[in-house]
């Protein structure tokens, strides 16, 4: 049966990393353009960036979260064999969904702390057009935050369905690893 502990452990990580994915959401840089009047250049400040940390942090957790999955599971594809059946069926949609998720998450987690941590260094003369601050477009680390609900619900089911496969499986006679012959013994 399924380790309660294991899936307490699932869940901690993933709530923490699904806080710090809001979190950054709520936190991306902001930039406004200012003008240097002594020397007549326009220029891009940008506020804090903590929210690049706050990404970094839930693609962690995320990452270690799915690390203790798939190795308490081993990966699904090592191990004992696992019992035929509707469980077993359902974990290899859940796996292969889980996995799925599991990237998108981490490719927007990824992708909003690096270009949250870009800041253009364009200057211009006060004559010419403003500098273009680029920013990091809302709902980057939401979508991030929402696929690591999706996988919190879809590992935590993965598993359970993958020990109760696992738990329900019977070995065939007197456990030899070779083709039984019964009459031949």
């Amino acid at each position: 049966m399924a380790s309660k502990l294991l899936l307490i452990t699932i869940l901690i990580n993933n709530v923490i990393a699904f806080g710090l994915a809001v979190a950054a959401e709520q936190r991306r840089s902001s930039a406004k353009i200012v003008q240097d009047s002594e020397v007549g250049i326009n220029y891009c400040v940008y506020d804090s960036d903590i929210a690049t940390g706050y990404g970094v942090g839930a693609f962690l957790f995320l990452l270690v979260s799915q690390v203790i999955v798939m190795l308490v599971s081993r990966c699904f594809c090592c191990g004992k064999p696992l019992s035929p059946g509707g469980a077993r069926a359902l974990a290899v949609v859940l796996f292969i969904t889980c996995w799925i998720f599991f990237f998108i998450a981490e490719a927007c987690l990824l992708a909003g702390s690096v270009t949250n941590a870009y800041h253009t260094k364009y200057r211009t003369i006060f004559s010419e057009d403003p500098p273009d601050c680029q920013t990091l477009r809302k709902g980057v680390f939401g979508a991030g935050a929402a696929f690591i609900f999706l996988n919190t619900i879809v590992s935590s089911f993965y598993y359970t369905n993958y020990s109760r496969a696992r738990a329900s499986f019977q070995s065939y006679g007197t456990g030899e690893a070779a083709v039984g012959l019964g009459t031949f013994k």
